[in-house]
Order: C-alpha cells, then sequence, then structure tokens
C-alpha cells in the first residue's frame, strides 16, 4: 500500500482484490456519465486484472479507481478502461496521480504509450489526459476508434482514441500492497 497526499489529503493506493467489487461498482455508479459496466466485469476488474487497476482509499473508503490493461497485440501500450474519483475527492488531481502509480508498477515495465478512449463530450476526461500529456511533455494523438454508426449502431456516441506518448522515462516502481 502507498500513501499520496495532496492538498492534506492522505490516499491510499493499493491493488484492487475481489472483495472490493461492490465498492467499486457503486463508486462507479455515482460519476456519470461513466458507463456502469456490471458487477461481475467490475469484480473481475478487481481480481483477475488486479495488476492493472487500482483504488485509492481514504478512511477505508473507496474514493478513486482506475481500470486498465496491457493489450495483448500491443502490450507497449497501457489501455485506461475507466476512471472514477467519488465528488468528495475531486479537484485534488487524484485520476492522474493513480494513472501515474499504475504505470510505475513492475508489471507496467516496457509500456511506452498510454491508450484510452473517450467520448467528445466527456470534458473532465479529456482535460485528465490532455494535462498528462502535457505534463509528461509529449504527444497526444486523437483519432476515432469506435464510431456511432459502424461500432454502436447509432446508439453510443463515437468513442474517440487518445494515445499519449512516448511516456517519460519511469523512476523506481512504487510499492503497494
Amino acid at each position: 500500500m502507498r500513501s499520496d497526499r495532496s492538498k492534506g489529503q492522505v490516499f491510499e493506493f493499493r491493488k484492487p482484490v475481489g472483495t472490493d467489487g461492490p465498492a467499486i461498482t457503486a463508486l462507479i455508479a455515482a460519476c456519470p456519465p461513466l458507463d456502469a459496466n456490471s458487477a461481475y466485469c467490475n469484480l473481475l476488474q478487481c481480481t483477475d486484472f488486479a495488476d492493472f487497476c487500482i483504488v485509492a482509499e481514504r478512511g477505508g473508503q473507496a474514493m478513486g479507481w482506475v481500470s486498465g490493461y496491457r493489450p495483448p497485440s500491443a502490450p507497449v501500450n497501457f489501455f485506461v478502461w475507466q476512471v472514477a474519483v467519488s465528488a468528495e475527492a475531486r479537484g485534488q488531481r487524484l485520476a492522474g496521480r493513480m494513472i501515474e502509480a499504475l504505470l510505475a508498477r513492475p508489471e507496467n515495465a516496457g509500456v511506452t504509450h498510454l491508450t484510452t478512449t473517450v467520448t467528445d463530450d466527456n470534458r473532465a476526461s479529456w482535460a485528465l489526459f490532455e494535462g498528462l500529456a502535457r505534463k509528461w511533455r509529449t504527444a497526444l494523438e486523437k483519432s476515432p476508434r469506435f464510431e456511432r454508426d459502424t461500432h454502436f449502431a447509432g446508439a453510443h456516441a463515437t468513442e474517440w482514441q487518445a494515445r499519449i506518448g512516448p511516456l517519460p522515462a519511469r523512476s523506481a516502481p512504487i510499492e503497494e500492497n
């Protein structure tokens, strides 16, 4: 477990475990416009994909969550699947700090690019990823990945891929439990 302090707020960063599933499901539900994955999907992320996910807690309560994975066809990429930050923890750059902690894990050695998909109207997510690209002094490329009509039969907005990189060299891994 790693403590992270910003603006006087202490968060514990750690890998999720199976018993985190309900709390993660509730956190995501409280963060519209995030897609509400099934509780089973969140449980799999907390167990089978724990190396690529992170929970930020304060006082034993889940305040932040990032899920991701390294695509088997492109393992130099880290794909950020979902980012959720509780209303009480917003405005403290928690999402960016969780992503940086994830990338610093030994499991992510060799990652050169961060990728994600975001709808055009999700200003908070664009601000997060544009801010990380600026902080890391690297490029952010935007291209359509899953299009409204072609991939979603008109039922969902186009998901734009943000690809950030090359990433800066990482310092020593952050220890977490």
